[in-house]
């Protein structure tokens, strides 16, 4: 592929499907069905539970591969030498993801968790949930974000490159920005798990997405594309059975306190607003495009939630709170960050007119 061609991923038809728009339905369908699954069948669903290596439970470690590496399949990591023709808006996002997102959700957490929402929550439960809370802001998300991005007409260069950017330093830097704010919020959390987290949920799926698309490339473009089309699906079914199973064990628990949900939804979309704000508004005061805004704010407010799910499960069990703190997560993003969409788009004259005063 040349540098001035644009891969596959970033001329796709912007549209979302059924299952993207009404994801919120799904997962609401997913509460009942898990949490009734748990209650008819327990004996099944404890034996699932206990399939395990190494923390690791199986079936949902396989799950999250087929949510995943679908995903990844769209990213091209050699399209990162195309970071420097929009450094402002990639600096800004840099910022927005790795400086600010993981600290404020952190602050937020203690805040609400531990301070404003304490009395009402069960007090065995407070740290795992603040860790849930962690987990899910420690990494920006990296798939939905293609859909976001085309719905407000985002630049595919710089949305491909930002996502191929943030995947790399994933990589290195998730780990250490848990452990840092685990052992802040004192949660003692062995390192060897959460690096085992990061090579299985991230180096390896990588690794399999980027050896996939290179043989499909080889076979041409519509061999690609039809490839991306036909396994599209696999990667919300994967992550709509791994919630099922994730609420058939949080089943008792949400019966005995049905405002948790509520509770733990409130910093997670505080943190949506105050980061995409924040990324909007720096780039409209460094003179970014708002093809480029566009993106990039919703890439500074969106979640990995999958890697999230995923870590919570293998660090701290399917029972925890920090399970359902990350479930809650998936259960607010679409709703939230079409909200998101329909504000950058509707602010599109402020946002234009505010950078011709700055050029003026």
């Amino acid at each position: 592929m040349s540098s001035t061609a644009l891969p596959p991923s970033a001329t796709a038809p912007a549209a979302m499907s059924v299952f993207e728009r009404y994801l919120t339905v799904w997962v609401a369908l997913c509460i009942v069905a898990g949490v009734a699954l748990g209650r008819l069948l327990p004996g099944p669903v404890q034996a699932i539970g206990r399939m395990e290596v190494a923390q690791v439970n199986l079936p949902v470690g396989l799950l999250i591969w087929v949510m995943i590496i679908p995903m990844l399949l769209k990213i091209d990591f050699g399209s990162l030498h195309q970071v420097r023709r929009h450094w402002r808006g990639i600096g800004v996002t840099l910022f927005v993801n790795w400086a600010v997102k993981p600290f404020s959700m952190a602050l937020l957490a203690w805040l609400f968790v531990r301070q404003v929402f304490a009395p009402w929550l069960p007090a065995e439960q407070l740290d795992s949930y603040v860790a849930g809370l962690i987990l899910l802001a420690a990494a920006p998300c990296t798939a939905m974000v293609f859909v976001w991005s085309r719905l407000t007409n985002g630049h595919p260069l710089f949305t491909l490159s930002q996502v191929a950017l943030n995947d790399t330093i994933m990589v290195f830097a998730f780990a250490p920005i848990v452990a840092l704010l685990l052992g802040l919020s004192a949660i003692t959390v062995p390192w060897g798990t959460l690096l085992t987290s990061v090579l299985l949920y991230i180096v390896i799926p990588v690794g399999i997405a980027q050896l996939w698309r290179r043989a499909l490339l080889a076979r041409g473009q519509a061999t690609f594309n039809a490839a991306l089309a036909k396994i599209g699906p696999w990667s919300i079914a994967a992550l709509l059975t791994t919630l099922v199973l994730l609420f058939a064990f949080q089943g008792e628990a949400i019966l005995a306190q049905p405002l948790v949900i509520a509770m733990l939804a409130v910093p997670i979309l505080i943190q949506v607003i105050f980061n995409s704000a924040l990324a909007y508004g720096l780039n409209r005061r460094l003179g970014e495009s708002h093809d480029v805004a566009g993106p990039s704010c919703l890439i500074g407010a969106s979640n990995f939630f999958e890697l999230a799910v995923a870590a919570a499960i293998s660090l701290f069990g399917f029972k925890s709170g920090a399970a359902l703190a990350t479930v809650v997560g998936v259960l607010i993003e679409v709703p939230a960050m079409l909200l998101v969409v329909h504000l950058v788009n509707r602010s599109k004259g402020w946002y234009e007119a505010g950078m011709q005063r700055t050029s003026d």
